[in-house]
């Protein structure tokens, strides 16, 4: 006798939910979808030569990767926090490394927080075709902004989950404190921009690009070490 489905046809396919390990190297190997690297002289370039016009793909390219990074770090190191409390279960050391799991998570919902704010790069991009400048600025601004709370949250998640995994014999490196970003002086800029009637705002798309690949590469590093780490464990 054939199998019988329920009206409407067969159920939909069961789509596994991923372990915290295997969210943690996913995450891992699609950082070359999100953190987007540019070469400020190479974009000035090519901006020049299309009168302008590979300007507005730089820009889109701005917002997209800073809210993509956000999303990808958030899943590895929310995974990698879920993987130590499961770890710290098997150990029976729950208890004791509550205090850092809680932090941990208080920084975890800030990142988490930032996936609601308005950063769609393709309403940004047709905004800054209907009023280049202005949209140009509001948006260096808000995404300087981001960074410096996505930086502040994320050295938070590093520092306990070094504290966390170096309880389970896994070494890792403490957040330098002098990495953290520190924000623009807005009104400088702006001034800046009118005074040198726009030309300082090369210097501005400039600092818009280099901060955040220093800030990627920057992750790389410890997400190297902690994929270790966690394939370790699992």
């Amino acid at each position: 006798m054939g199998q019988t489905f329920p009206p409407g046809g067969p159920p939909p396919p069961y789509m596994p939910i991923p372990s915290p390990a295997e969210r943690v190297r996913l995450a891992w190997q699609a950082r070359g979808q999100t953190d987007y690297i540019f070469n400020y002289w190479t974009a000035l370039g090519w901006t020049l030569l299309s009168l302008g016009f590979y300007g507005f793909y730089v820009f889109y390219q701005l917002v997209r990767r800073l809210r993509d990074h956000n999303a990808r770090r958030l899943d590895f190191l929310d995974g990698a926090v879920a993987l130590g409390w499961e770890e710290a279960g098997r150990r029976g050391l729950q208890t004791e490394l509550t205090p850092s799991f809680q932090r941990a998570a208080s920084h975890l919902a800030v990142l988490r927080k930032m996936t609601g704010d308005f950063r769609d790069p393709t309403i940004w991009l047709v905004l800054s075709l209907l009023a280049s400048s202005i949209v140009h600025v509001v948006a260096f601004i808000l995404l300087d902004q981001d960074l410096v709370t996505h930086d502040r949250a994320e050295v938070g998640v590093e520092y306990e989950l070094a504290l966390i995994y170096g309880r389970f014999g896994h070494t890792l490196a403490f957040p330098n404190p002098a990495r953290l970003k520190g924000q623009h002086n807005y009104v400088g800029r702006v001034v800046a921009t009118l005074f040198s009637f726009g030309l300082y705002f090369f210097w501005w798309f400039h600092d818009m690009m280099e901060e955040p690949n220093r800030h990627f590469y920057t992750n790389w590093m410890q997400e190297d070490a902690l994929v270790a780490a966690v394939m370790a464990i699992r």
